[in-house]
């Protein structure tokens, strides 16, 4: 019952904090300024995922050790870590190479004090027990990746922001289905100080979240399944949702970074260097607003969201229309795209 309150508190909190934050930087003159590749044509405050950050750590550590008594500290010093360097880059431009470093410490972190990905859950088979190194492997992948896969979307108005309330919330529904009262709790806190902040990020924005907001975010909804794995139990059948459970929640994030990237090492680009080619910048570029392409990325999010949840209610009766669902809306995103090209035209 407590939650009925306690959600619409860290709203109203974040969405104060961030307006706080946006006159403070606009004093200090922290602004981002476009450039030839930015999807903006005005000075623009960023860093307003600094916010994001205070607001579920503060949360996240308060209800771990004085309710649930199971703090990850693993997971906040990780993430504390990764908001630095983040932060200093929104500032002054930090090396990819040091970035890295912070990032895969992290991942090793969490690895190291939290977990590993055991089990995979292959559609239309059986659970079955991952290899030690495999694992290692993968979940190392898997954090480095989306957290900078979400640092790579956060690149219009409004989709970042509301790919982390869609997912936050999608995490709320997955631990209260499989029992992790933490995940749940937390689902609900990145939900909610995510949406403070969209409020303010919506076309026209106000104001940016920045690498110290996307980074953070990507790499809390890396460690979430871990997280709910951790507090489950090896013991738990549930854990075997948790990998794919993760993946589906973000997945147009996923998918347009993978995509994105494979297609430019095609062609020969250098995949390092930033650039303008994912897709839903080819939206914008195409004609269509930030709150239409954030809107298409959105809605596709709650569909797949939904299903998802759909599917683990059901204890996996429903997979084969969830990942038809799945397919077809990413299938439907690049087959649109051509069509607003020619439209264009």
């Amino acid at each position: 019952m407590a939650k009925v309150f306690l959600f619409p508190t860290i709203f109203l909190l974040s969405y104060c904090a961030v307006e706080w934050f946006r006159r403070w930087s606009l004093r200090r003159k922290l602004f981002d300024v476009p450039n030839e590749r930015s999807s903006h044509t005005m000075p623009t405050p960023l860093g307003g995922g600094l916010i994001i950050v205070s607001i579920s750590l503060t949360a996240y550590t308060l209800y771990a050790v004085l309710i649930a008594g199971n703090f990850a500290w693993a997971y906040v010093l990780g993430a504390v870590l990764i908001a630095f360097v983040s932060w200093l880059d929104d500032l002054y431009a930090v090396s990819i190479i040091w970035r890295f470093l912070v990032h895969a410490f992290a991942a090793s972190l969490v690895i190291n004090y939290v977990g590993y990905f055991d089990e995979s859950y292959i559609p239309f088979f059986q659970a079955t027990r991952v290899d030690e190194i495999a694992g290692l492997t993968i979940t190392f992948l898997w954090i480095v990746w989306l957290t900078n896969a979400y640092n790579f979307m956060d690149g219009i108005d409004g989709i970042a922001g509301l790919q982390a309330v869609t997912a936050g919330i999608g995490w709320l529904l997955v631990g209260n289905l499989l029992g992790s009262a933490s995940v749940e709790f937390y689902g609900g806190v990145l939900a909610s100080s995510s949406l403070g902040f969209l409020v303010q990020n919506w076309q026209p924005a106000r104001i940016f979240m920045g690498d110290v907001g996307s980074a953070f975010l990507g790499f809390s909804f890396a460690v979430l399944p871990l997280l709910a794995g951790r507090e489950m139990g090896a013991a738990s059948g549930n854990r075997q949702f948790l990998p794919f459970a993760a993946a589906a929640l973000v997945w147009l994030f996923i998918f347009d970074t993978v995509y994105t990237f494979f297609r430019r090492a095609a062609s020969g680009e250098k995949v390092w260097e930033a650039h303008r080619q994912h897709l839903y910048q080819k939206f914008v570029a195409a004609g269509l607003s930030h709150r239409l392409t954030a809107g298409i990325y959105g809605l596709i999010s709650i569909l797949t969201v939904s299903a998802t949840i759909l599917w683990i209610s059901l204890r996996g009766a429903c997979l084969p229309a969830l990942i038809f669902l799945i397919s077809f809306q990413t299938i439907l995103l690049m087959v649109y795209l051509p069509i607003v090209r020619r439209k264009k035209r």
